[in-house]
């Protein structure tokens, strides 16, 4: 038997739990949090989440170290994860045998967006497409009943689909002082 298999055994037993929890009153919204901070000569950018920690930078061409991913390849990073999590979430509750599962996510950015005779391309990634590479004894029926209920409950997905409007506000802060 497939680890990826056991997995699916053992999230379906968290899923149910959760959704008791949610039933019974126990479990409500979250307010989830980032920061990012950018950083010395690099100007790399720290993403803090929880007690995690992830680099963002710039390719070399755009005055960078590419110490790591661009923000818009990061996105299609989190993409790809939500994408695969929610189908093992999905697979757990539908009971879809997966023996493993591989999600790319592709996208076009063009660096040319609002310049001069570009003025209507998009600063963002667009054309935005993804492919599951899975393998399963489960029939094309199961199967696409699942990639219907991923489609379905995707967080990251749906937000993307269904963009949410965002608040933005500029403070000003004291620069932080010099080490001595």
């Amino acid at each position: 038997m497939s680890s990826l298999v056991e997995y699916l055994s053992q999230k379906r037993q968290a899923l149910l739990a959760r959704r008791a929890r949610i039933a019974d009153g126990r479990l409500g919204p979250t307010r989830l949090k980032a920061s990012a901070v950018a950083e010395g000569r690099s100007g790399i950018r720290r993403i803090r989440i929880r007690d995690f920690q992830a680099i963002t930078d710039s390719p070399p061409d755009f005055a960078g170290y590419d110490l790591g991913p661009s923000s818009p390849e990061l996105q299609l990073g989190v993409l790809a994860s939500c994408l695969n999590h929610s189908f093992l979430i999905q697979a757990a509750a539908l009971e879809v045998p997966i023996e493993s599962i591989a999600i790319d996510v592709e996208a076009t950015l063009d660096p040319r967006a609002k310049s001069e005779g570009f003025e209507a391309t998009p600063v963002y990634p667009t054309d935005i497409s993804y492919v599951v590479k899975i393998a399963s004894s489960a029939s094309a029926a199961q199967i696409e009943q699942l990639h219907a209920a991923v489609e379905q409950w995707c967080p990251i997905l749906n937000l993307l689909k269904n963009p949410q409007t965002i608040v933005g506000r500029v403070e000003r802060a004291q620069p932080y002082a010099a080490a001595e």
